[in-house]
């Protein structure tokens, strides 16, 4: 044929692929959304793995190896079935990481390291320009063949236009022109895939074409072939040429690592995927295609080799057949199938490779060097990043166009097909390995690979060029290594499988030592658990770290690489996901920096974005430690965040779905498959929802009538509505809300017993009149249990009061006697070195009973029981406290903490209203990030107002009723800081027993104070003076004076033996009420006073002391100390003018309670 016919058949091809192309780009452009054939087209671009090999190589092995070439399609078809869920989780990580390419993929496992990255991007372009000039010279061979019919293999030559060169350089533009349209990587080419998709459909129905008119007009159907070709001894002599299972297990495992890690391969199966239902439809319709366009391939072999007895080139035995036979139009059909075949892989190659290229080679090395200097001023460096890829596709293609010149006539289209299988496969160890093997790391992952890539260079590759045949070295030393085993040695050896095998085995070695001699760094541990299924986190949430990084300084770095309009568009699609403004001079904190990370990432790859904003991080904070503990600590914070959302939602009872603006499936709990009985697989992110209404019309929830309106009332915003599932036996509650970005989030409650309830309770009114007489006795069978319920109830109050008063007494006698022994001690050591740190101990335990009181008090608050105990008290002893309570807790959080003393006295419960001013305090340093908090007091004449004033977040004036009541907080109270709303309940609460009222002022953002009224005792607050934090106590006025101790705890008339005895008072004790009967049956004692405890073991402390004062015939003085708060205890004994005070009993009441008689008793000694 005419060299010119054949040149403008190929050109007008490769104009309506570019037709095409554009087609695809404004379609998408212009509707927006995902089309329904979207699946059909993602599976048939996966069979870009068909190419020139298939089309040409396949038959030409065929021809002399017989069935072998079938073994390249078993290991995808494995792949695409039993390995779905490797897949399946691949292309999940690449989204949730908006990983870009394979190089990017590998490098984001361990650590995003810039050398892993660029190691995987040099063997994927090493690996890849070998199947480059595959195609070159099938495309070359078979326009030489339809020009030249002397000879099927010949290169064109002498007048005819370098074809191949020509072809390369119209396939660069175009990869150019669809390939790089975008900065963002992750974004969809929906026009190169559209194109490819169309390709795959012509080369498949081209070799059909061939085959059915191979086996239907040159012979006489199947059986004619069959029949004829038993006769021919060379066709026989290849179809029962015996593959060694060696070679059988290369070619399936070769081709099944080639299926996911070829750079095209990635790029369409991961990159361009959008929903699991892609995958699923690529599942089912790939390995059909696979063995479609195969199934002529035999039926071609044979007829060439019957046809030409073995002449010329058997690759060619596609175009030479029809050619031979004169059928013109079928000679082209058959061109225009092997052109596309060679055109669809090295376009999509040549733009994977751009993107690893430029992204983990060119890069890095710019930055590294500092080569931006000259350009950073710029304001758009999205610019030079698409420059970068549009020449290294040239730069690809035209390696490819050298390496077809320096091998043409030195190997088959197969075995250089297999040679470029053999080098990708150097990454499927590292890549499989981390993604199952928890401690693997950078440095081994570095060392595997650049081992295998040396190893396959110099048995492979050295030899396909012609440099030097080394094959003996891989069969020396695996005959050393598997002495016996013949397969590797002798005349039987297959080069290809000991080279592969001895690589494997040098990078695998190189990969678990490399990895063994380091432990991961944060990050690789961070990666590894974010690739391997992750481990439930327990540890602390990380909180964010203030850098000068701001957000400005950020959004200008990314819109350098991105364009400000996607950097913008980006931004704000964040600012609603998270629900706030971002400022451009806020500092950056890690979730912001994470994400910039990641979206930086979609245009020039992880490890070149980690690499970016280090730079960023290094020139304005000037740390590099520091500006790595970010990133790690940014990607960790997120990581945490992520897992604690998935715990969150899966203890919800109800179910939660998210969907994309394209109805996918996004962020789902367990509750919602268990509510809807889906199938697990349902359970990943891209599941489109109506699939999930396909599910419930296959098992008969929803008839196939409603299927679209069960799709708009899930997509639309209205009224809830409920979905009849399993027959009638669960019925779920559906509602739906907006999201941003036009998604929207479902709701699914089980409301199969309200509905029953509801159904019931209709049935009850349709039959009401006939039940009125059986209501009107169960009324009366009510009523009477009620009453006998609320008589219950009071019973059960009552023991609630009983036990209350049995476990305060259980749980303050230790802490009474802890109090005793820490009060000692002050005494003792008043003026040691270690006196800071017992007063603190006993400050301490003062506040544990003012607490434990407070709690035992709350508990009878609801019921009317608690009565305020009003006495004088000194407003300075109280706020001394709360300095000393709560000082450290202000320092913790850089708060300026003021506690203004006061000399005036007040008429309260010091209890109760310490209790109110503490959770005054408590609030305001917990709702304030920052400035200062204020305590004083200010008299209005007959009453002071005690004030808790704040910098914190404020409350509005609307919610002024609201923050008193149980429970509630108010939305940003609950941002700032954790709590139960219970704090102002109390403190309203027992202002009312007080009648103390609580005043409220607050502007949000500049504070609150609170007030508290009290009334003033004007003649104490004359004879206020201030006293020094510690004065030692003069034991003088005490000195002599004789106690008695009754306590049937041992620890506490310890405690009271010295605590007394300090202050030099002469102390008897007595353990119960016989020991008493004891002491003065041996005669009466001489006793000054006596204090006991209410609980004894045979006994109350009231009778023991009306024996006492009988005995002695005098009203001795005595102090009833208890942990029985009950009315009753303290009325009875009062009626025997007997002192009381609770426990745990204050040494200073006490003292002052003895003070008042030791004067009468030293005048009674003389």
């Amino acid at each position: 044929m005419p060299g010119s016919l054949i040149f403008a058949l190929a050109l007008a091809y490769l104009l309506l692929l570019f037709a095409v192309a554009s087609y695809g780009d404004r379609k998408a452009k212009h509707s927006g959304r995902t089309s329904k054939g979207r699946p059909v087209v993602y599976a048939l671009s996966l069979a870009i793995y068909c190419t020139s090999w298939t089309y040409f190589g396949g038959v030409g092995l065929a021809t002399t190896n017989g069935l072998e070439f079938i073994g390249i399609y078993i290991g995808p078809i494995l792949m695409f079935t039993l390995g779905m869920p490797l897949i399946r989780r691949m292309v999940t990580l690449a989204k949730s990481e908006r990983l870009t390419s394979s190089a990017d993929f590998v490098a984001a496992r361990y650590g995003k390291n810039p050398g892993v990255a660029a190691i995987v991007a040099l063997i994927s372009l090493v690996g890849t320009i070998p199947y480059i000039a595959l195609q070159l010279k099938a495309v070359s061979n078979s326009v030489a063949a339809m020009v030249d019919t002397t000879g099927f293999g010949i290169d064109a030559s002498g007048g005819l236009v370098d074809l191949p060169l020509v072809v390369t350089l119209f396939l660069a533009c175009f990869a150019t022109v669809f390939g790089t349209r975008h900065t963002d990587a992750t974004e969809h080419q929906d026009g190169l895939i559209l194109a490819i998709s169309m390709e795959s459909l012509v080369k498949l129905v081209a070799i059909a074409s061939v085959g059915i008119y191979v086996v239907y007009v040159m012979f006489q159907g199947p059986a004619d072939l069959w029949q004829r070709a038993a006769e021919n001894e060379r066709v026989m002599q290849a179809l029962t040429y015996e593959t060694p299972i060696a070679r059988w297990i290369l070619l399936i495992v070769l081709s099944a690592f080639a299926i996911i890690m070829l750079p095209r391969q990635f790029h369409v199966t991961v990159v361009e995927n959008r929903t699991a239902g892609e995958l699923r439809m690529a599942g089912i319709l790939f390995p059909l295609y696979l063995v479609a366009i195969n199934l002529f391939v035999l039926p071609v072999a044979i007829g060439g080799v019957m046809t030409f007895g073995g002449a010329g080139d058997a690759d060619l035995y596609v175009l030479a057949l029809p050619f031979a036979l004169d059928q013109p139009i079928l000679t082209l059909v058959a061109f225009i199938g092997g052109f596309s075949a060679a055109t669809a892989m090295v376009i999509v190659a040549s733009v994977a490779l751009s993107i690893m290229v430029s992204n983990d080679i060119v890069i890095p090395v710019v930055l590294r060097r500092n080569l931006i200097g000259g350009v950073e001023q710029q304001d758009d460096l999205s610019r030079m990043l698409l420059r970068i890829r549009r020449l290294a596709i040239f730069f690809v293609l035209l390696l490819g166009y050298a390496y077809y010149r320096a091998a043409t006539g030195k190997a088959g289209l197969a075995s250089m097909g297999l040679l470029a299988f053999a080098a990708v496969a150097q990454v499927a160890p590292t890549l499989i390995g981390g993604l199952f093997w928890r401690n693997a790391n950078a440095r081994g992952a570095m060392a595997g690979m650049l081992s295998g890539l040396v190893v396959w260079a110099y048995l492979l590759f050295l030899p396909s060029i012609g440099v030097a045949d080394n094959a003996y070295v891989a069969e020396t030393v695996l005959g050393f290594l598997f002495p016996g085993v013949t397969i590797f040695t002798g005349a039987t050896a297959d080069p290809l499988v000991n080279a592969t095998l001895l690589s494997m085995m040098v990078n695998i070695g190189a990969y678990v030592i490399g990895s063994l001699t380091r432990n991961p760094t944060s990050l690789e541990r961070l990666q590894a658990g974010t690739f391997i299924r992750p481990k439930p986190r327990l540890e602390r949430a990380f909180r964010g770290r203030r850098t000068k990084v701001t957000v400005k300084d950020l959004k200008t770095t990314i819109a350098k690489y991105l364009g400000e309009e996607r950097m913008q568009r980006s931004f704000h699609t964040y600012e609603r996901q998270v629900g706030r403004w971002l400022e451009d001079n806020v500092p950056a904190d890690a979730a912001i920096v994470h994400f910039s990370e990641q979206l930086l990432g979609s245009a020039i790859g992880s490890s070149s974005a980690r690499l970016v904003l280090s730079l960023v991080l290094q020139r304005i904070d000037d740390t590099p430690t520091d500006t790595d503990w970010l990133l790690d600590q940014a990607s960790e914070a997120l990581q945490y965040n992520q897992d604690m959302l998935q715990t969150a939602l899966g203890q919800m009872d109800q179910g939660i779905a998210v969907f994309d603006s394209e109805g996918t499936l996004t962020v789902w709990n367990r509750r919602f498959r268990q509510l809807l009985d889906l199938p697990e697989y349902v359970g990943q992110v891209g599941f489109p929802l109506s699939d999930i209404v396909d599910i419930l019309i296959q098992r008969g929830d929803i008839r196939e009538e409603e299927r679209q309106a069960a799709l708009a009332r899930t997509m639309t915003f209205d009224e809830p509505f409920a979905l009849v599932l399993s027959g009638g036996e669960r019925i779920v509650e559906v509602r739906t809300n907006a999201m941003p970005e036009k998604g929207f989030v479902s709701t699914y409650t089980d409301i199969t017993d309200r509905v029953a309830a509801d159904r019931a309770l209709k049935q009850v009114n349709e039959t009401l009149e006939q039940r009125v007489a059986e209501r009107t006795v169960e009324l009366t069978r009510v009523n009477t249990e009620l009453a006998e319920a609320r008589a219950a109830a009071e019973e059960a109050n009552i023991s609630k009061t009983r036990f209350f008063a049995a476990a305060g007494h259980d749980i303050l006698q230790p802490l009474n006697a802890a109090r005793l022994y820490s009060s000692s001690l002050v005494e003792r050591l008043g003026e040691t070195e270690n006196r800071e740190m017992v007063r603190n101990i006993d400050s301490s335990l003062e506040s544990v009973e003012a607490i434990l009181g407070a709690v035992l008090d709350i508990s009878r608050l609801d019921t009317g029981a608690m009565k305020a105990r009003v006495q004088t008290v000194a407003l300075k002893d109280l706020l001394k406290r709360i300095e000393t309570d709560f000082a450290p807790v202000a320092r913790a959080k850089n708060l300026k903490f003021t506690v203004l003393s006061s000399s005036l006295a007040i008429r309260t419960d010091p209890n109760l209203l310490r209790r109110v001013v503490q959770n005054l305090v408590s609030n305001a340093i917990k709702y304030t990030n920052s400035g200062k908090v204020l305590v004083g007091v200010r008299r209005a004449g007959d009453h002071a107002f005690i004030q808790v004033l704040d910098s914190g977040i404020g409350i509005p004036a609307s919610k002024f009723r609201t923050v008193f009541k149980e429970f509630a907080r108010l939305d940003e109270g609950a941002r700032t800081a954790p709590g139960l709303g219970l704090g102002l309940s109390i403190v309203d609460r027992i202002s009312r027993v007080l009648s103390h009222p609580v005043e409220l002022q607050s502007t949000p953002g500049h504070g609150t104070s609170f007030k508290v009224r009290v009334p003033v005792d004007v003649a104490a607050s004359r004879h206020v003076a201030d006293k020094p934090t510690v004065v030692p106590v003069s034991d003088e006025p005490l000195r002599g004076l004789r106690v008695l101790c009754i306590d049937n705890e041992p620890k506490i008339l310890d405690g009271m033996r010295l605590l007394l005895s300090g202050w030099g008072c002469t102390v008897t004790l007595a353990e119960s009420a016989a020991a008493v009967e004891a002491l003065v049956a041996a005669g009466p004692p001489a006793l000054d006073a006596v204090i006991a405890d209410y609980h004894l073991d045979d006994g109350t402390g009231l009778a023991a002391i009306a024996t006492l004062r009988a005995a002695l015939g005098r009203e001795v003085p005595a102090l009833l100390v208890t942990a029985d708060r009950t009315p009753d205890v303290r009325a009875e004994a009062e009626r025997g003018n007997i002192a009381v005070q609770t426990k745990p009993v204050r040494p200073a009441s006490m003292r002052a309670w003895l003070t008042q008689f030791s004067a009468l008793a030293r005048e009674a000694a003389e």
